[in-house]
């Protein structure tokens, strides 16, 4: 598959690392604090308006733009995709419960397994706030699958395997469980001295919407998470169950 030729500095988009490009796709890693879409009140700093500027290379005029696919919140970082056409769109959408995405996450406290999978069924109230309810005709199953890294007396570093892509669902989760994730003021409570939401999509595998190819593409844990963890009384190892 060949990639695109990079175009010059001043058009590579702000906030925004490509990892990945070809004539269907293109793979970028999200910085935390920009929207992945417009709202009423941002329509510009976004990775939508960033990145068909940028596949547009400087012409105004050009037809060319990005397809959205799927959407991070505006505070989580990591991996995102876009389409290049309305065809690969719905190809990746048609195909996306299928795909892998792993998260890495730092939640408050420490969780009693250190390992397992979060079910419920997940609603939103008026206020646009996602809960978890027991009755499967009110909600949408939700699963989560996470693994302790790391842990100290304040913090636990996870990885996240996303079973299902509800909307704010690990963050449901993770408070349902008594753990927050860090920085998390919406479900969680304002912790001073928390510079960020503490929530990365660290990996994403896929089927190419042209070559069919299944690729997968990894970023590494924010050194921002290491350092938190770090913080308490050090980081406790954790043993391998089995």
């Amino acid at each position: 598959m060949k990639k695109f030729k990079q175009p010059p500095k001043k058009y590579q988009p702000r906030g925004l690392s490509i990892l990945y490009e070809d004539h269907d796709i293109i793979v970028v890693n999200k910085v935390n604090g920009l929207l992945t879409v417009s709202t009423d009140r941002t329509r510009e700093q976004t990775a939508y308006y960033l990145l068909t500027d940028y596949v547009r290379k400087g012409n105004s005029k050009s037809r060319n733009r990005v397809h959205i696919v799927h959407r991070l919140d505006r505070e989580t970082s990591g991996i995102l995709v876009f389409a290049k056409s309305a065809e690969a769109k719905e190809f990746l959408q048609a195909g996306w419960s299928g795909f892998q995405k792993k998260y890495y996450a730092v939640v408050c406290g420490t969780l009693t397994k250190k390992e397992g999978t979060i079910t419920s069924y997940l609603a939103e109230n008026r206020a646009h706030k996602m809960y978890s309810i027991a009755d499967p005709r009110k909600g949408k199953q939700a699963k989560t699958a996470f693994r302790v890294l790391k842990e100290s007396e304040a913090y636990s570093l996870l990885e996240i395997d996303l079973l299902t892509g509800r909307k704010n669902q690990i963050r449901v989760h993770m408070a349902d469980e008594g753990c927050p994730v860090a920085g998390d003021k919406k479900y969680g409570e304002k912790q001073p001295g928390i510079k960020r939401l503490c929530l990365h999509s660290a990996s994403l595998t896929l089927d190419h919407p042209f070559s069919k190819k299944t690729m997968t593409f990894e970023t590494k844990i924010p050194a921002y998470f290491e350092t938190l963890v770090k913080q308490a009384s050090g980081p406790k190892p954790i043993s391998k169950p089995g």
